[in-house]
């Protein structure tokens, strides 16, 4: 992949200069929250935050892709002094950090990975990177905002860093590659992180993630229980008889056979599953099947999504799913094969660490404190929150008064940088109020 120059500092410190001078957004009570020093820590560190992300930025690469990226947080956790562990799960990056008192064993996670999207933001520092991607050339953009994750966690490990004397326990951060999924073909991300053994000789009592999002800027909001939703993949089959359209008798019909299987899977969590526990979706996307109008094929496949925010009903949809379209397929004289591929579970928040740990972000965001909304969309941090008790939030990235902000995943994905520092500090804060509780 071409490089692309880097960034100069002097316009950046100009840039950031009327950033630093105001009050930043959910940081006015931060004094209750960190000690003395520590946000004027943040503030001086900013501008390099920015700087990381702005290169991170420029620089994005796909999922188990990461090389720049994983060595550019590797050479920074090394230059602060930390136990690094790289090429885990291909290019994921771990710090570990030693606190000088006793105390817990907590994890930060970044994820690091961008997605095979062309940027339309006209940014200074607009990706211009593109790549192959299944066999298609494709522009490469930190869509979701994981370039911000990142130099957050970084500007978070400086601070602790600096404090080590004064910090209870260690902290480990993982810095992880391909949440967007990996490669065709390929394992990675959270799942093959754990399957390679993070956690085997320290494993930590409690994990934090976020993740940025277009709420306001300034926002942080979090829930217990199911926050993000599972994601599964699911394939129908419908084999009936192939025949003359003007004579279906003399054959079995897969199309509407296919039909009345779509319309039967809405059933599940319309009328099926209770509704007071926790909202399910089944979509199909996709139907294939059949070559002109006047024959009716053998076959028809559907493709489809289930999303929901409990695993248990994961699995009980599931089932039902199977049940419904191979018997729906017997009683029309055809036949299904079902197949489902399980994607990532659902974000699950510990319910005693949201509780602990809430009381943190609210007093550093003040009013801009929220119960989170749950969103249908998936994370693979899940799988660390299924091995550790873990706390995901959110936080809002959207100034006041902007009148559109794009969503994550679209190429005008634009998260305003105010966000950075508060991203450090409310990492920052839940790792030394964790370290209090001991």
């Amino acid at each position: 992949m071409k490089g692309i120059p880097s960034l100069k500092r002097a316009p950046l410190a100009l840039a950031l200069a009327g950033l630093l001078a105001l009050p930043l957004p959910g940081l006015a009570d931060s004094h209750d929250t960190l000690p003395a020093g520590v946000q004027q820590r943040i503030e001086q560190l900013t501008p390099q935050v920015v700087s990381w992300r702005r290169d991170i930025h420029q620089h994005p690469e796909l999922g188990n892709r990461e090389f720049r990226t994983a060595g550019l947080v590797a050479d920074h956790l090394q230059s602060l002094g930390m136990e690094v562990r790289t090429g885990i799960a291909h290019t994921g990056v771990v710090g570990i950090l030693k606190g000088g008192k006793p105390g817990p064993v907590v994890a930060l996670r970044a994820d690091m990975d961008a997605l095979p999207v062309t940027e339309e933001t006209g940014l200074p520092f607009a990706s211009t990177v593109r790549t192959q991607y299944n066999g298609e050339e494709v522009g490469v953009f930190h869509a979701c905002g994981h370039d911000m994750h990142v130099a957050i966690l970084m500007g978070t490990a400086q601070v602790l860093a600096e404090m080590r004397d004064e910090l209870a326990g260690t902290v480990i951060f993982v810095f992880q590659p391909a949440e967007e999924g990996a490669p065709a073909g390929e394992e990675g991300g959270a799942e093959l992180m754990l399957k390679e053994g993070i956690f085997a000789d320290l494993k930590p009592e409690a994990m934090f993630g976020l993740h940025v999002m277009t709420s306001p800027l300034g926002e942080i909001s979090v829930r217990t229980q199911g926050q993000l939703a599972s994601s599964d993949q699911f394939r129908i089959t419908i084999q009936g008889k192939q025949t003359h359209g003007g004579m279906p008798w003399n054959g079995v019909d897969p199309i509407v056979t296919a039909s009345q299987v779509v319309l039967g899977l809405q059933t599940i969590p319309a009328r099926q599953l209770d509704a007071t526990k926790t909202p399910s979706v089944i979509s199909v996307g996709a139907i294939n099947g059949g070559v002109r109008g006047n024959i009716i094929p053998d076959t028809v496949e559907l493709e489809g999504t289930i999303r929901t925010f409990d695993n248990a009903t994961r699995e009980e949809i599931h089932q039902r799913l199977e049940r419904t379209a191979v018997s729906i397929a017997e009683s029309a004289g055809a036949s299904a094969e079902v197949v489902i591929n399980k994607g990532y579970p659902a974000t699950i928040n510990d319910s005693e660490l949201v509780k602990a740990m809430a009381p943190t972000l609210q007093r550093l965001a003040g009013d801009q404190f929220k119960e989170a909304s749950r969103s249908m969309a998936s994370e693979d941090f899940a799988y660390f929150a299924g091995e550790v008790p873990s706390m995901y939030f959110f936080l809002g990235t959207t100034p006041a008064g902007q009148p559109l902000a794009y969503p994550n995943h679209s190429p005008k994905f634009n998260p305003d940088e105010g966000a950075l520092p508060i991203g450090v500090s409310a990492m920052t804060a839940l790792v030394l109020d964790y370290g209090k509780r001991q």
